[in-house]
């Protein structure tokens, strides 16, 4: 029974379409909004976590007898502010060369 019942797996960008060259056909425009929709994430991600920085900065003057526990937390909350803005920049880029890889790839009619 497994062997005649085939799986059909979801695969993002519509991979699994074939032009008559037999190479994969690929939806540039979905892609490029999969890649912004990312961005977005990782830039709301950098800003949630700037602001939890921010917020444990605060934290550790008010409450000095764990100051060191909230500086730690602040110093993480850091780290993954500036990761979250780098993978917000490389979405970005992503979607750029999705954009541009849309434009040589249209079809022209005239």
């Amino acid at each position: 029974m497994s062997e005649e019942k085939h799986h059909h797996h979801h695969r993002l960008f519509n991979h699994h379409k074939e032009e008559a060259s037999g190479k994969p056909k690929i939806d540039y425009k979905k892609e490029a909004k999969h890649h912004q929709h990312k961005e977005h994430l990782g830039k709301l991600s950098a800003a949630a976590a700037g602001a939890y920085a921010l917020h444990e900065k605060k934290m550790a003057k008010k409450d000095p007898e764990h100051a060191h526990r909230h500086k730690i937390k602040e110093e993480v909350a850091t780290v993954v502010a500036v990761g979250a803005g780098a993978y917000a920049l490389h979405e970005h880029h992503k979607k750029k060369e999705a954009k541009k890889q849309h434009r040589h790839h249209r079809h022209h009619l005239f």
